[in-house]
Parts: C-alpha cells; structure tokens; sequence
C-alpha cells in the first residue's frame, strides 16, 4: 500500500466527520511519537460501518487511547446502546473524553481505567455484547479474547486490530515479544471452533470474527 494508494482509498470512502479529523490532528500534534497507536481514517470508518451491520446496542472496547476507535463505534451503535471502554491511561483517555463530549455520544460511552482483564472479567457472563473491539497491549491478546467471546452473543463480532504487525508476525524475532504474541493469538484464534474469521490487509491488518 503506498501513500498515494492510501489517500485514493481514503478519498473513495465515506469522509469522516470534521471532529474526527480535528481528533487525529490533535493526536498526532500533541503525542507524535504515540499517534500510531491510534486507528486509521479507513479502520474508523469500518467500525462504524460494521457496528451498524450488526445492530450493536452492547458493546466492548480494550484499548481506548485518545479516543477515535471509541467515537466511530459510538456513532453506529443503535438507539439506547452503551459502549464500554477499558484503558490505563486517564492522560490519553482525558483527550478522548473531550471528543466524545463535543460528538454529543459521552452519554453512550463508560470509560474504566485499570486492568482491562479484571473488568471484562466482572462483565456479565452471559452472551449479551454485539460487538468487541480489541486494540490493546498484545502480549494480553489471548486473554481478552478468552474473556470476550463468551460474552459475544450468536451472530456478534469481535474485531481484533495488529494482527499483522506490520509483517513481523511471519518470522517474529526473539526480541520482539509484540510479534511473538500476535502470531500466537493468530495461531490459537483461527482454530477457535467458536467463531469463523477473516483477516483483512486493513490498517496493520484486523482479523473479523463472526460469533457462531
């Protein structure tokens, strides 16, 4: 994917809303040296998109950070849906909270700061969420998925962000435990007879796992 491809991507696809932008700005301005951590106009778009496919009212996100992911997914849940969102970081969520705020959907989002796997683990138990969303650190990617998928319900999706790290899941290196994590979690989550997935070339790759 080149730069001029990507933009052409971009420009062909529905434009984000003036907020959004301004997030992305703001985010490369103010962390420019994290701003990668935050997701892509194209993967935003996807998001929304793909929580309106569902009809999410129920929702989960582990890894929040200034706040875009959180955004598009709460633009497209349905009418009366809640998202929740668990991160560490009150310094990057605080920028977050702000966007929300101004996008008129703060009412829809809760926000736990702490261990990500202790709160899903005090979720419900029952299959009850529409849609999770998993974009944190990866060394845990296994363990939010254990937790999560029984608690997506028949016909939910969970949406799972690096799953390609930027190639090195091919031949991860000793010294990169982020590589060696993600093909782990490649390798365990394609045979999980729970779901039937996709792994797509979007962003640093994002795997789409259809609840069975």
């Amino acid at each position: 994917m080149t730069e001029a491809l990507y933009e052409y991507l971009v420009a062909h696809s529905t434009a984000l809303p003036e907020l959004d932008r301004e997030l992305i700005a703001e985010t490369r301005a103010v962390l420019p040296e994290r701003a990668v951590m935050q997701v892509g106009a194209e993967q935003a778009g996807l998001l929304t998109l793909l929580t309106r496919l569902v009809g999410a009212r129920q929702a989960v996100e582990v890894g929040t950070f200034t706040g875009l992911s959180a955004l598009a997914i709460a633009r497209g849940l349905a009418p009366g849906g809640r998202l929740t969102c668990f991160d560490i970081s009150r310094e990057f969520t605080d920028l977050a909270r702000r966007y929300w705020q101004r996008a008129g959907v703060a009412d829809r989002i809760t926000l736990r700061i702490g261990d990500a796997a202790a709160g899903l683990a005090e979720l419900p138990a029952e299959p009850y969420l529409d849609l999770a969303f998993i974009d944190a650190d990866k060394p845990n990617y296994l363990t939010y998925w254990s937790l999560l998928v029984p608690r997506v319900r028949p016909g939910g999706l969970l949406v799972v962000d690096n799953v390609l790290w930027s190639g090195r899941v091919l031949a991860p290196e000793s010294d990169d435990p982020n590589a060696q994590a993600l093909a782990r979690f490649n390798d365990e989550v394609v045979r999980d007879p729970r779901v039937e997935l996709v792994m797509l070339p979007v962003g640093d790759g994002i795997t789409l796992a259809y609840r069975r």
